[in-house]
């Protein structure tokens, strides 16, 4: 005679990033390995309690021809200021925050770029 048992479903979880993608009509799934480095003193953030200069890696997730989204482990804010670059230094350019959401593990970001990147892999 047959047994029922049960098993936990393999249902596909999204990503966090995914869900903030969806406030970008143009986003475009990317996996791209970068480091960003927060800047200091832009818009009023110098009293901050985050120093300048903090370095984090992480992978652009989503792009579109004006923003990078990815998740990091640091509490970044609004406006705050980032130097992205990657292994390579085809994406080198900064880029200021313009969503963030807050997780317990982590903080989900946007930043749309300050200038535009010439070779952005993400075209309008």
């Amino acid at each position: 005679m047959a047994q029922q048992a049960t098993a936990p479903a393999r249902a596909a979880q999204t990503s966090s990033v995914a869900d903030l993608a969806r406030f970008f009509p143009d986003a475009t799934p990317v996996r791209i390995p970068v480091q960003f480095t927060r800047g200091g003193g832009e818009q009023g953030n110098e009293n901050r309690s985050i120093p300048t200069g903090i370095q984090e890696s992480t992978v652009i997730e989503f792009g579109t021809p004006r923003e990078v989204l990815f998740a990091c482990a640091t509490p970044l804010e609004f406006g705050d200021i980032l130097h992205l670059r990657n292994s390579d230094g085809s994406l080198d350019a900064d880029a200021s925050v313009v969503a963030v959401q807050y997780h317990p593990d982590k903080t989900l970001v946007a930043a749309r770029f300050l200038k535009s990147v010439p070779n952005w892999i993400v075209k309008p």
